[in-house]
């Protein structure tokens, strides 16, 4: 789902807050509601204090009660009094004994106190005849939510201070540490650790931040793939330069000491133009690997593309047979012609300089899908089983995997240092295509032992370059 985390944090808010706000009222009420009662022992106290006025009564007489009274009032500071029920009825009116029983001048010592009324109410304890009543205006000190202002103070700041905070604190929780995984692996990566990866950090999470990690991931994939490339390249580079220079210094001195100038001459011409080769193809290479260039301007006829890059490669190699099989035409849309061009042209020339003088390449297109499909077919050693997906690698010398024919022309150029098909590799995947190459095999003397017959090179093309066009 979009904007997972948003959703998650918006619920995890409302619900957090509902819940605050539904324990604060509720605790707020509670100890309200708690505070609102007498305290037992002045319960006990009150309770007492009519037990006294009764008993003072009944044996000491009224005067007696009267002087308890004054004492009383004036050691607890408020009002007191004994009154008897005198409810008289008049114009033929009764009154039900029900009402008589529940009748009272004052609240009962259990009743609930309301906390905001600024005045102490009138507190009753009934004699045991029940016509009597002992009143008292609740003292002062026995007032009950002496410390409700404590408690508002404590329910309505500190403890909505508290939650918020253990709130706010889960939050950051939930959304600093795959931060703080990111930040550790993104500290790591630019210390060099290229394998560094968040996302299996991350096993459990599906949002935003997860995204983020993977965004990461695939940074780090293709940075460090990058790196690794260029550190591979620089590497193979500086190895491959070191025999050309050898030579170059070989036949600086023969030029110098004047033994055979001429041969050296062009001796030092033809590496020289190695060297400038090997840095084109490495350069190039390079660009293809590092800036992505869109490959999705031009719109041109892939069959005359090919019967240019044959008739060249006739011109080169005239000891070898160069047959086609192509279509009338053979549109394609939103590539580049230069990049596939160079890419085919490097695939042919690599067909023709592995096969023997007088034998044949074969270049056919067919088309497929909403493609085509070029196999360009040798008639050379082929190429070791486990060395076919090598031959795409910088600096790979095809040399290597086709040495064991000897009727292949030692005279001929180098193979480009390995680079001839490894641009090619790249340089068909930047138009949206794949290659690869298997041997094709024959039997021989009719017995269950086969031999590569050649290599075959399949090229798959497609008619319009994808969208993003890069590689």
């Amino acid at each position: 789902m979009k904007n997972t985390l948003f959703w998650r944090l918006c619920a995890f808010i409302a619900l957090g807050t509902v819940l605050l706000f539904w324990a604060l009222s509720w605790l707020t009420n509670h100890t309200e509601t708690s505070m609102s009662y007498i305290a037992p022992e002045h319960q006990q106290q009150l309770l007492k204090y009519g037990k006294q006025a009764e008993d003072i009564l009944h044996r000491e007489g009224e005067a007696a009660l009267a002087s308890w009274l004054q004492a009383l009032q004036q050691k607890e500071h408020t009002w007191a009094a004994v009154v008897r029920t005198n409810i008289t009825p008049f114009a033929g009116s009764t009154i039900e004994n029900q009402y008589l029983e529940r009748f009272q001048m004052g609240r009962s010592v259990e009743w609930k106190i309301h906390l905001y009324f600024e005045d102490n109410p009138t507190m009753e304890i009934p004699f045991s005849d029940a016509t009597s009543h002992f009143l008292i205006r609740l003292p002062q000190r026995m007032r009950p939510g002496e410390f409700l202002m404590y408690a508002k103070v404590i329910l309505q700041i500190a403890l909505p201070l508290i939650l918020l905070s253990i709130l706010s604190f889960v939050l950051y929780q939930h959304v600093m540490s795959p931060l703080r995984k990111l930040e550790n692996a993104t500290k790591a990566f630019s210390e060099g650790k290229l394998d560094v990866r968040v996302a299996p950090y991350l096993p459990e999470r599906n949002d935003e931040l997860a995204r983020l990690a993977a965004t990461f991931d695939h940074m780090a994939e293709r940075i460090s793939k990058l790196i690794y490339n260029q550190r591979q390249l620089l590497a193979d580079l500086s190895h491959e330069l070191r025999t050309p220079l050898t030579r170059i210094d070989m036949a600086v001195d023969f030029v110098e000491q004047n033994i055979n100038p001429k041969q050296a001459l062009e001796r030092l011409r033809y590496e020289a133009a190695t060297m400038r080769n090997l840095v084109e193809d490495t350069l190039t290479l390079a660009w293809l690997n590092n800036e992505s260039p869109r490959l999705n301007t031009d719109d041109f006829d892939l069959v005359e593309l090919l019967d240019v890059i044959c008739e060249d490669a006739r011109f080169e190699y005239p000891d070898r047979l160069l047959t086609t099989v192509l279509p009338a035409n053979a549109g394609i849309t939103q590539s580049s012609q230069t990049a596939l061009g160079q890419a085919l042209e490097n695939i042919i020339r690599n067909a023709l300089r592995y096969t023997p003088k007088g034998s044949e390449v074969k270049v056919s297109l067919t088309e497929r899908g909403s493609g085509y499909i070029l196999v360009v077919r040798d008639q050379g050693p082929g190429v070791p089983q486990s060395m076919l997906s090598d031959i795409f690698k910088p600096f790979f010398r095809v040399d290597k995997a086709r040495a064991a024919d000897t009727s292949l022309d030692r005279t001929a150029s180098p193979s480009g240092f390995g680079l001839g098909l490894a641009l090619a590799h790249r340089q068909i995947a930047a138009v949206g295509g794949s290659i690869k190459a298997l041997n094709y095999f024959s039997k021989k003397d009719g017995n269950n032992q086969s031999s590569p017959q050649g290599l075959e090179i399949n090229v798959e093309l497609p008619r319009s370059c994808p969208s993003n066009g890069s590689f």
